[in-house]
């Protein structure tokens, strides 16, 4: 059986016939040492046909259908043209070596061409990959390979390059940097403390939270030298009056021991040094929520920002987040607790990251499992419509979040929570009013544009001038004339169509006296109906036999000339 080779090259598409082949005795090995050489390989694999690309557009088009396991139309039109025909019912000669099996499927569908893709087939398409420049005729050095570059670059470009606003990479930077800072603060805190405890100790008691306590180390500096008139500025800092006559009665009595101005400079420069990385925190805590109401927004308003920004950087991205089955995304986080649980044969977790949520923190303990379950179904939910929904809406997290709330509590008093599909019929019916309000919205914006436009136009057409104004006039003088005249004739035809209907207003009116019982009759608006039809019937009779008529007459004057 022959064997044709599909090479996918930068600069086109290339199908190679290899002969000779012992189909019983084909060994890997062997080829995988016959491959190098190229006067046995030469004499093995021989070029059949070979099609340019026509513009590295059209080899990036070419390269992107390929990866997806996709035949384009000028595959197919190559393959058709130089591979031989396939019979009905008869099984074909030759197969096609690919390198990808998916599109040596969607070919062999379309087309009805046997392809195959193992070991061997690979190692050939090696040996034709490393002696490509020598098979194609007129190819200069360098060619081959700039047109590989320029192809390189451009496919990369492309698979990089999508919505900039929905790159989940930068939440997933954002919550390691977060946690990172969170981490360092701590420390650096502790350490400020420690170091200007020496100095001051009392003040530990006094203050608890970290940043005011760099604040006010950085503010007092030396403890000799506070008094009464840093009371106000404590006041600023600290926010209570008590807390700032507190502070300054301890450093009258402090048992700590006197630093020199050089500790003081550092220690005052350390804590600079914290309150910066506690702002910067705050700061990039925003940016994580602003980004996550961008990328996740129904994870976001179902679970939170940061536990939803932990869990797409555990998954690794939102697509991958919105892959996992609920089961998985339940015990994101607590690998290391199921395969000790495996290996121990004992119980597996019932949450990982989840546990943050503030859910599980309020459900009892016998419903922690439960709620763990519940809700990682509810985020796979969200992922799911944050991966796949084009517009940006919140409207499905909000109301599986009203979900989690009825779940907890049924657990809690027993109150039935809603059905699945009347609340997203309802999160549907949602976003579809607030997309047809948007167009609403939009719509008289336009009209005020228009109009505005319109008054722009008038004013300055009268900015241009008087023969503008006196035109208009000779315009509208003319216009007055012939609507006049327009007037007269509509006048004219409805007299005229009064006229005709006065008769036929008074026959109905003695059918009315005649047939109604003291202007009394239920049936007064068909039976005028009626005999306005029967009056009309009557008058085309008329008309008919006053047509034969005539018609009899004409006849009887040419039989008499005759």
């Amino acid at each position: 059986m022959a064997m044709y080779l599909l090479y996918e090259s930068a600069s086109g598409y290339s199908l190679f016939l290899a002969h000779g082949l012992d189909e019983i005795g084909q060994n890997t090995e062997s080829v995988r040492n016959s491959v190098t050489d190229l006067n046995r390989f030469g004499k093995v694999v021989k070029l059949e046909a070979f099609i340019p690309f026509e513009s590295a557009l059209d080899a990036l088009n070419q390269c992107n259908a390929i990866s997806e396991g996709h035949m384009t139309d000028e595959l197919r039109n190559f393959l058709e043209l130089n591979l031989p025909k396939v019979k009905e019912g008869k099984k074909p000669k030759f197969s096609l070596g690919v390198a990808e099996p998916k599109i040596g499927s969607h070919i062999l569908e379309v087309t009805k061409i046997p392809c195959q893709s193992n070991e061997f087939v690979l190692e050939l398409l090696r040996g034709v990959r490393l002696h490509f420049d020598r098979f194609i005729e007129n190819l200069k050095s360098g060619d081959l390979e700039k047109a590989q570059l320029g192809l390189g670059h451009s496919y990369s470009r492309a698979k990089v390059k999508f919505n900039v606003n929905r790159v989940d990479n930068m939440v997933i930077q954002a919550i390691f940097l977060l946690d990172t800072l969170d981490k360092d603060i701590n420390s650096f805190s502790m350490r400020v403390r420690e170091w200007y405890s020496w100095h001051f100790p009392e003040l530990v008691k006094i203050i608890n939270d970290n940043y005011l306590y760099a604040k006010v180390a950085k503010f007092i500096e030396n403890k000799s030298e506070l008094s009464e008139d840093k009371i106000p500025g404590l006041i600023d800092i600290v926010g209570d009056e008590d807390k700032a006559k507190e502070i300054v009665e301890a450093a009258k009595a402090s048992m700590g021991q006197d630093l020199s101005p050089i500790d003081l400079i550092n220690v005052k420069q350390f804590a600079q040094r914290v309150m910066d990385l506690s702002e910067y925190r705050k700061k990039l805590y925003d940016y994580l929520v602003t980004k996550m109401n961008d990328i996740a927004p129904n994870l976001a308003a179902l679970i939170g920002e940061v536990v939803g920004a932990r869990l797409i950087s555990h998954a690794g991205s939102l697509t991958n987040l919105a892959k996992c089955p609920s089961s998985t995304l339940q015990i994101l986080g607590a690998e290391k607790a199921l395969f000790r649980a495996l290996k121990t044969k004992g119980n597996t977790p019932k949450y990982g990251l989840i546990f943050h949520s503030s859910f599980i923190g309020r459900a009892s303990a016998r419903n922690k499992g439960r709620m763990a379950r519940y809700l990682a179904n509810k985020c796979s939910i969200a992922s799911r419509i944050d991966c796949f929904l084009e517009k940006n809406t919140t409207t499905y997290g909000e109301k599986l979040r009203e979900q989690v709330e009825e779940r907890l509590d049924f657990y809690d008093k027993g109150v039935a929570p809603r059905k699945n599909i009347d609340v997203m019929k309802s999160a549907l019916e949602a976003t579809l009013n607030n997309d047809t309000e948007m167009d609403v919205d939009k719509a008289p914006t336009e009209s005020s544009v228009k109009k505005s436009k319109k008054k722009k136009s008038r004013a300055e057409t009268a900015e241009d001038g008087e023969p503008m104004a006196e035109d208009k006039r000779i315009a509208d003088t003319n216009g007055d004339v012939s609507e006049e005249l327009k007037s007269e004739k509509k006048k004219k035809k409805k007299e005229k169509r009064r006229m005709e209907h006065e008769p036929e207003q008074e026959q109905d009116q003695a059918a009315e006296n005649g047939n109604g019982l003291n202007g009394f009759n239920a049936d007064d608006g068909s039976v005028k109906k009626k005999k306005k039809k029967r009056s009309k019937d009557e008058d085309g009779e008329d008309l008919a036999a006053a047509s034969e008529g005539k018609k009899k007459k004409k006849k009887s004057r040419s039989e008499n000339e005759e």
